[in-house]
């Protein structure tokens, strides 16, 4: 086993780290930006390195300065969290050149998986169900762009491969509307993403936002956790994730895992990952896969029973998953609601320092944070501050314990998007459960 992890991250996911390393007694060090010298694992950790000044460039993305301190700490691995490095087939590729065991997928698996074309492709060779249209990259013969639009069928919708979060893609509804959007799309391509390749996929409407949570080692095993729905969004980003999500059959859900046990062998995945779907009509069509520890990971551990985090170390010290898919149970429901330093109402994101916080309890509930009373939030980084997870043996109970939870917590001195959550824990298509990814946004639009 690791004797010593750096922690390349901040906030409540270096803290969740932390904590699993202590569990099972692996030292830790902390990596900070002079910004965040109080963050709370920054105090908790064995050791701690100061890597620059507050700019995200100029620390939690700063790799000489991260290597650096795992060589002078004598770290076995690092592990990135979500965000900033997880994702860099860069840095991964440094981690493991430099000595140090990286806690995620090979390099060349998040290049493979990071890349929209690549990655359908790999999917497909894999059998799993992707969403109608370019077989690769678009060409440049305009001609040859609007019949193969036309053979997917309008609305179609133009991504740029290197994209994500949201950012570089056009809905296009009419033939008329689609040889300035690809050149649009691919000039905001270039200057976002430093690479110009964009596809092309059939826009489906009204769909869901589906995930599966999958684990695999290098010893030839993967196992599927199920699935969440992450369809309440604004602007491309989460808001609320549940899991299992609504309305998904034992049969769908088995014919998936299966799928995806072979993908994740096919592809020789390491590690945690997850497949994202949009799901409609029945039918699953692959998205993406984030090859990192997804925010929303506490809900499969409640109805699975599985530490995530512990299972990603285990991988990366080269031990074999602790259990198998047919000893994967997944039983009640959990929902995670996304707690943002931001004013509720206009979005605005809200630093200051917290004058007072109290954490909600009762049976069923978790609250992963890095607050406490006198913690200054900082401007420069994510407005998340808190996830608030409720487990209940019904979808029902889980509901009512969050809002429960929600009308407890108290934090003091800074905006936050708690009454936001409150208002949907009350909203009765909610309650019924199946919003689409758009429902968050137009009811926001409408104040209905």
């Amino acid at each position: 086993m690791l004797e010593k992890i750096l922690i390349a991250n901040r906030g409540e996911i270096a803290l969740r780290i932390l904590r699993a390393c202590r569990e099972m007694g692996i030292a830790t060090v902390a990596v900070h930006s002079e910004a965040d010298r109080d963050l709370k694992h920054v105090r908790l950790a064995d050791e701690s390195v100061c890597i620059g000044p507050a700019s995200s460039t100029e620390s939690y993305l700063n790799v000489p300065a991260i290597i650096s301190a795992a060589e002078v700490t004598d770290s076995g691995a690092i592990h990135p969290g979500y965000g900033f490095l997880s994702e860099n087939a860069d840095f991964a590729e440094r981690v493991e050149s430099s000595g140090f065991a990286f806690v995620g997928p090979r390099a060349e698996t998040i290049q493979l998986m990071g890349d929209k074309v690549s990655a359908k492709n790999a999917m497909i060779a894999a059998g799993v169900p992707c969403v109608p249209g370019s077989e690769g990259a678009l060409g440049e013969d305009p001609e040859e762009n609007l019949r193969l639009a036309a053979e997917i069928g309008y609305p179609v919708i133009v991504k740029a491969s290197g994209g994500g979060g949201g950012r570089g893609m056009r809905v296009v509804h009419t033939e008329g509307a689609l040889l300035s959007a690809i050149a649009l799309t691919r000039t905001e391509a270039r200057q976002a993403f430093a690479n110009d390749a964009l596809y092309m996929e059939k826009y489906l409407e009204h769909p869901r936002h589906v995930e599966f949570q999958v684990l695999a080692d290098t010893h030839g095993n993967a196992v599927c956790l199920g699935e969440r729905d992450c369809s309440m969004q604004r602007r491309h980003q989460k808001v609320i994730e549940e899991a299992p999500a609504p309305g998904i059959t034992a049969e769908q859900r088995a014919a998936m895992i299966e799928r995806l046990n072979r993908a994740c062998l096919e592809i020789g995945y390491r590690g945690a990952g997850t497949f994202e779907f949009l799901f409609e009509n029945g039918r699953f069509f692959f998205m993406e896969m984030n090859t990192r520890i997804q925010v929303e990971h506490p809900i499969t551990e409640e109805v699975t029973g599985v530490d995530l985090v512990r299972e990603q170390i285990r991988i990366a010290a080269g031990e074999a998953l602790s259990f198998s898919q047919s000893d994967v149970r997944i039983q009640g429901h959990a929902i995670e609601c996304r707690i943002n330093a931001e004013d509720p109402v206009r979005f605005y994101p809200s630093p200051g320092t917290v004058t007072q916080y109290h954490a909600p309890g009762g049976p069923g509930i978790r609250m992963d944070t890095h607050l406490y009373n006198g913690y200054t939030v900082p401007p420069y980084y994510d407005s998340m501050i808190a996830k608030l997870i409720a487990y209940g043996p019904t979808r029902e109970i889980a509901i009512a314990r969050m809002r429960g939870a929600l009308g407890e917590i108290v934090i003091d001195g800074i905006h936050t998007n708690i009454p936001l959550h409150i208002d949907l824990m009350k909203d009765a298509n909610f309650q019924q459960g199946g919003t689409n990814i758009h429902y968050l946004e137009k009811r926001l639009k409408t104040g209905a």
